[in-house]
């Protein structure tokens, strides 16, 4: 099966999870319409804080579905949206992509910016959960899995069950860090 996006999800407060609905909107240069991140400059409350004139690099948050299957196995119990992001895909290696990959979903395109950085909001959800989604690698690399940051880079629609396109920035291809 190709890559596909197995739920979306939105929330209009700054809550940790967000409701699970059937379609999403894509707002170009802004987020998920109704979404409490969207927007032109930084909408984070943490960041608001330090400059709220930052643009905003992480206005889609998307996390791969067999994270969730990890996250059981090791005795969490976490479903799709929890953990905060607007889009769950399944069958594509989000984490791998680099920077500048654009994802074409539905009728939209999203640009990925970078990697999510797992906060204590993860453990305050549920004890033990951050390190399982941050931790070091047996090199001393920090290993960052709470999903991918996008950009809109064109608005439309984006629904459950929408094919995943990637499209490659050119070459050299440079890993995703935190953002």
């Amino acid at each position: 099966m190709s890559p596909h996006v197995a739920s979306v999800h939105v929330s209009p407060v700054h809550g940790f999870s967000k409701r699970t609905v059937e379609t999403i909107t894509l707002l170009e240069g802004l987020g998920v319409g109704g979404d409490a991140h969207c927007g032109v400059t930084v909408q984070h409350r943490s960041r608001v804080k330090d400059n709220p004139s930052t643009p905003n690099m992480r206005q889609v948050h998307l996390i791969h579905d067999e994270l969730f299957d990890d996250l059981r196995a090791a005795g969490h119990d976490v479903a799709p949206g929890q953990l905060g992001e607007n889009i769950t895909t399944h069958g594509l290696d989000l984490l791998a992509l680099p920077v500048g990959t654009r994802l074409a979903i539905g009728d939209a395109v999203v640009v990925l910016t970078g990697l999510r950085n797992p906060c204590q909001q993860i453990n305050d959800f549920q004890a033990g959960l951050l390190k399982q989604v941050l931790h070091k690698a047996a090199d001393g690399t920090v290993v960052k899995l709470a999903g991918v940051m996008g950009i809109v880079a064109r608005g439309g629609t984006v629904s459950t069950g929408d094919d995943i396109t990637v499209h490659l920035p050119p070459e050299p291809h440079y890993p995703l860090t935190g953002i």
